[in-house]
């Protein structure tokens, strides 16, 4: 694509769920566009900008050809912290009813504003939980893309979601669900997916509560999804292609699988927004330092998200678990991870550990886990860190928490033969010790090492020319987006 003049270059405007895991594809995809020739708004809260200003470079976030970051009001009055992730149920009630105005304003000021500099906004590329762009798009009659940045089998999840809630199965009618068998039960009836129970759902289904808050709102972000004029997944054919496939026959719009999209931006030439970071905490470089210390394949990665928080019974068996286990580890506690942050381990913990062990407030994940001292990964199994260990060839062990964390450890052990499952429900010493000597030394974990190096080579094929993913990409271009030779 080779645009003759500003006027005829395509102008995408992204606008990411204000939350870390939505964040960083986001801005994946945005320097992925920009190298196609896209000139880029990336929006974001007020908040989380903020953050971003804090946690990097200030200036890398200014006056770039091309790419410009645009804030709005979430409409949330933050308190308290402000290095923390907001509430997400606030945050998802805020973004439904508060957005779409100051968002409206947003594209009149690209469009007609005194500053405006750029082309005519021609295309928005919304997260699938914002769906308040999908009238702000249909008002000025121009595509709007929806990025869902689950997974394939996450995002069907979403939608048996809303099956079971129209079929009055969920909310469950009291909670005694909870131990009379009812999340055993086999759901065999969702196309594309294979042995499923009511507990391999997302987590959300979980409630007795007709109002409850996300599941509601998340029950209408997906039907609002076929409103859209083609849907993203950050996946690729090879990982999901029956539930793909499934997909494509419950949606009037196309759907483009498009990952890993840190391959395809390894791949690109452009290297001008390399330094544009997306982390809402300033990382931790030093990490990386001490993994060049250690052994090839010797360290266990333990980070659970941006999201998940850790009670101290929790905290406390799962250190001593990892201690147990004669593995080194590199463990990421976040400032918010638990109440009274790394002062909550216990002292003879980090007496015992201290050698073998490194403790870091964030890091450059997708550094760390293609550091050749990476053996395995204790994961929450939220779909970032997911894909990011399938495109290192890294095998994981499971600790599912919320959304669709649940489906993606499912499959992760049984479908694609690179994880480990821990019980969500629980969590004991014996069990963390077990299952990270198995990953880093077991018969099991070999095989999971090998299959993990598998589909690293497919997720790369897939990006690469001629492959699955380079050519969604290309359609994606031509077909939604409709951008000129």
């Amino acid at each position: 694509m080779t645009p003759t003049s500003m006027a005829e270059k395509p102008h995408a405007v992204l606008v990411p769920f204000p939350a870390q895991g939505h964040i960083n594809p986001f801005l994946k995809l945005a320097k992925l566009l920009h190298s196609k020739g896209f000139h880029i708004t990336f929006v974001n809260t007020e908040y989380n900008h903020k953050r971003l200003l804090k946690s990097g470079d200030p200036n890398s976030l200014d006056g770039l050809p091309g790419f410009r970051f645009e804030t709005i009001p979430e409409g949330l009055s933050t308190t308290g912290d402000a290095n923390a992730t907001q509430p997400v149920p606030s945050l998802c009630q805020s973004t439904k009813n508060k957005c779409l105005a100051p968002f409206r304003e947003l594209l009149h000021k690209l469009n007609h504003g005194p500053s405006s500099n750029g082309p005519p906004v021609t295309c928005i590329v919304s997260d699938g939980v914002m769906s308040f762009t999908l009238r702000a798009s249909e008002e000025l009659g121009i595509p709007n893309v929806v990025f869902w940045t689950t997974s394939a089998c996450g995002f069907m999840g979403y939608k048996q979601c809303s099956n079971l809630m129209e079929s009055g199965i969920i909310p469950f009618k009291d909670s005694n669900y909870i131990k009379d068998g009812c999340l055993e039960t086999n759901v065999d009836w969702i196309r594309g997916k294979k042995r499923i129970r009511m507990k391999d759902l997302p987590i959300l289904i979980r409630t007795t509560n007709p109002n409850d808050i996300i599941l509601n709102f998340l029950h209408g972000e997906v039907e609002a999804a076929s409103r859209a004029s083609a849907i993203i997944l950050h996946t690729f054919d090879a990982l999901e292609r029956d539930v793909l496939d499934a997909l494509s026959s419950m949606f009037p719009c196309n759907i483009y699988a498009i990952g890993p999209l840190q391959l395809h931006l390894d791949q690109s030439k452009e290297s001008n927004l390399k330094h544009i970071g997306s982390s809402l905490w300033k990382e931790d470089d030093y990490c990386v330092e001490w993994l060049d210390s250690k052994d090839p394949k010797s360290v266990v990665y333990v980070n659970f998200g941006s999201v998940r928080v850790l009670t101290q019974e929790e905290i406390i068996e799962l250190a001593w678990g990892l201690a147990n286990s004669k593995r080194s580890f590199l463990w990421v506690i976040r400032p918010d991870l638990v109440e009274g942050g790394a002062e909550a381990l216990p002292l003879d913990f980090i007496h015992e550990t201290r050698e073998s062990s490194l403790m870091a407030r964030w890091c450059p994940q997708e550094r760390v886990l293609n550091h050749p001292s990476i053996g395995g990964f204790l994961t929450h199994c939220g779909w970032n860190s997911t894909i990011e260990s399938i495109s290192a060839g890294v095998p994981m062990v499971c600790w599912p928490f919320s959304s669709e964390q649940r489906p993606n450890c499912l499959y992760a052990c049984s479908e694609w033969g690179i994880g480990l499952g821990m019980d969500g429900d629980g969590i004991s010493r014996d069990e963390v010790e077990k299952l990270v000597r198995e990953l880093m030394g077991g018969e099991k974990g070999k095989m999971m090492k090998d299959k993990a190096m598998e589909w690293k080579r497919k997720a790369q094929d897939a990006t690469s020319p001629g492959g699955s993913s380079y050519l969604n990409l290309e359609r994606l271009l031509y077909e939604t987006l409709q951008i000129k030779n």
